[in-house]
């Protein structure tokens, strides 16, 4: 290890990636974990906290880091590819430890950590040493002063009573796909959970529990103030939150629908309406409609709106008025292949699949899938026996529901970096 750095800071490990001495990458760093007995010895740092392909979280010993530097670890490439869970006796840095509040006994002064320094012992051991201290600041624009301190020198790390902000998290989350971004959620402690649900805006909020296992979707709901609760559930696609609101106390749904705005929540209660393994439970009812009079170009401008999810982007509804669900007739359904091949100017009708068929609400989930696999699809219509459209069925909305129902638990199926079999442990 002779040309890594005598001291590495934590926060700027996060996110660098992970090499195997042939120099391919097999993931990321995303936190430390230590043993920490008191706030005087120096903790021993027992390894890293590696993402790899496929979202599982494992567990690097600091044994097999063969080097760190500004941009990049290296490792033995001897990994074990079980998914990391976290010991009683080990505290994770960036999950436990930032943003922690704290005092500086030698001044006496308080403040909130924002990164922690280790470096090598006299026995190679990986220790932390050193704390980075941010104080208050004195004014809205004004930040505090910062300090970098001695381990032994703070008070406060290894006192779970003190509270732990969420910034730098928030910040981390920022840059994750929602999916990531929710397993990073799903993996922390309780209390840190609960800081970082808290400073999450609404919207964020929505997409990360959209993301997360049901037991979990329901505890983060349960959690909020029921304000607040309503206001994420508008955020979320009507199908998750009639799922969600699905899984909660009769008394709680019934609440939070109550304080939903009257749109989003009639929306919630017409899909509610159906059994959730049919097309009707799984649909989503906004997905792009237009007019008979609707241009080619028309088209194109809506399905290009970036916070359109890619399956629904796929397809267009045409439909006689009124274009909000249920609409009037169905028309028919454009695909977007379809459509980049017509002139701007010409009728989005004129470009509408006359052989594609659709479901009715009741249809079972088989038969969706089977509908689906016939066809070639990503998304389908749903009408009334009026012919009327009352939403689409996505097939990320359909392998929601034909996967388990813990598959967002199980970590995705990783083959080893260069085929190699990995399998060292913990010591």
């Amino acid at each position: 290890m002779s040309t890594t750095p005598t001291r590495v800071y934590a926060a700027r490990l996060v996110g660098l990636p992970i090499f195997d001495p042939q120099g391919d990458q097999v993931g990321k760093v995303r936190d430390l974990v230590a043993a920490v007995r008191s706030e005087v010895n120096q903790p021993r740092v027992l390894g890293l906290v590696a993402e790899v392909f496929g979202r599982r979280r494992i567990f690097v010993p600091m044994t097999r880091v063969t080097n760190i530097d500004s941009g990049q670890v290296y490792t033995t490439g001897l990994l074990n590819m079980r998914r990391f869970e976290q010991r009683p006796t080990e505290t994770l840095v960036i999950g436990q430890m930032l943003e922690r509040t704290v005092t500086v006994l030698t001044t006496g002064a308080t403040g909130t950590v924002y990164d922690i320094g280790m470096e090598h012992a006299r026995n190679r051991d990986w220790v932390l040493s050193r704390v980075a201290v941010q104080e208050p600041g004195s004014t809205f624009r004004r930040r505090g002063q910062t300090h970098v301190v001695e381990w032994a020198d703070v008070e406060g790390l290894t006192r779970r009573d003190r509270p732990q902000g969420a910034t730098l998290l928030i910040a981390q989350l920022a840059d994750m796909k929602a999916a990531d971004a929710a397993q990073v959620l799903h993996d922390l402690p309780v209390e840190r959970r609960s800081a970082v649900v808290a400073a999450m805006d609404d919207e964020r909020l929505a997409d990360v529990i959209e993301e997360l296992p049901e037991e979990d979707q329901v505890e983060v709901l349960e959690h909020l103030e029921a304000e607040r609760a309503a206001d994420v559930l508008e955020e979320m696609s009507a199908d998750d939150a009639a799922d969600l609101i699905a899984d909660l106390p009769p008394e709680t749904a019934a609440r939070l629908l109550e304080l939903m705005e009257s749109d989003d929540a009639e929306d919630v209660r017409r899909l509610m309406s159906y059994e959730q393994e049919t097309a009707g439970g799984m649909m989503t009812p906004e997905p792009v409609i237009l007019g008979p009079d609707a241009t080619v170009a028309d088209a194109l401008a809506h399905v290009r709106n970036a916070d359109l999810p890619v399956s629904l982007a796929a397809m267009v509804y045409v439909c006689r008025q009124p274009l909000e669900t249920p609409t009037g007739k169905l028309l028919g359904c454009a695909h977007i292949q379809k459509l980049l091949r017509e002139p701007p100017s010409s009728l989005a009708a004129a470009a509408v699949d006359p052989a594609l068929d659709a479901l009715h609400p009741e249809a079972t989930i088989d038969e969706v899938a089977a509908h689906f696999a016939t066809y070639n699809l990503v998304a389908a219509p749903v009408i009334d026996e009026e012919g009327r459209l009352l939403g689409a069925v996505t097939v990320d909305d359909l392998l929601d529901h034909m996967l388990p129902e813990n598959w967002r638990d199980a970590p995705l199926p990783v083959a080893p970096a260069g085929g190699r079999a990995q399998g060292v442990g913990r010591g």
